[in-house]
């Protein structure tokens, strides 16, 4: 499979490109090449001691869809004609020539639709002869299975809009950001005037639904929420936190 997995590589990036424009119908050049390689499946015969495969593949195209590949043909025959070859490799099928893959279009088939049609043809005996053309097999017509839509990544919700209360006694912090550090130092967002406290001692941060969880920042008396020490916890409107001798009341504002 890492033949047909080159080849869908290949092609993918001509298909992102070039091809694009020449394959915007349901009709892909890598399910060509996988209904090409049953037709030669198909169509192989036995000998006594070998197992022979066409060599000509004529694929047919609805008009519409021959006429967007104006210009990429041949590109698309060579593909088409290398994997073919790859194929019969792998399955141990002799071939009488080199894969040949030819592109052309028929008004009966619809928008979506293509036709192959396998040949075992003999090489020419003499340089400038017309090889012998051997017994056509059936014209097979294949409709292209509908193209499978890119699942849409669910939206991420935007962030729920909360603010974090502090309230002591004295006074009250609300908290319009994401995170605020509580502590002694004057550079805290919060700071409490309490020997027991360390410096910085914890962390509020609200999270995308706009819950808050406070976080001991490795302080040296820690950090209690309803008079259980923690070291993270979710903070629920009323709760009563605790730090070093210092109890606040924490509550959240929609």
């Amino acid at each position: 499979m890492s033949v047909l997995r080159n080849l869908e590589a290949r092609i993918e990036g001509l298909v992102e490109g070039v091809f694009s424009r020449a394959f915007s119908s349901q009709v892909q050049p890598v399910e060509i090449a996988r209904k090409l390689a049953k037709e030669m499946d198909s169509h192989r015969t036995a000998s006594v001691s070998q197992t022979y495969a066409p060599n000509q593949y004529t694929v047919w195209l609805s008009e519409e869809d021959h006429e967007r590949l104006e210009g990429y043909e041949r590109s698309l025959a060579q593909e088409l004609s290398a994997y073919l070859l790859e194929h019969a490799r792998r399955q141990d099928y002799a071939l009488l020539t080199r894969p040949e893959v030819l592109i052309e279009s028929d008004d009966r088939l619809r928008l979506g639709e293509f036709g192959i049609q396998p040949r075992l043809v003999k090489p020419p005996a003499r340089k400038g002869e017309t090889g012998e053309q051997g017994k056509q097999g059936h014209t097979m017509v294949y409709t292209a299975p509908p193209k499978q839509s890119k699942p849409k990544r669910p939206k991420t919700p935007a962030p729920t809009e909360t603010r974090g209360i502090v309230a002591l006694e004295d006074r009250r912090y609300v908290l319009d950001g994401d995170v605020a550090v509580l502590g002694r130092s004057r550079e805290c967002d919060c700071t409490l005037d309490d020997q027991n406290i360390s410096r910085r001692h914890a962390e509020l941060r609200r999270g995308r639904n706009g819950d808050w969880t406070i976080t001991d920042l490795g302080s040296t008396n820690g950090v209690k929420v309803n008079d259980r020490k923690v070291d993270s916890a979710r903070l629920s409107p009323g709760d009563g936190v605790t730090l070093g001798t210092t109890r606040f009341t924490f509550d959240i504002e929609q």
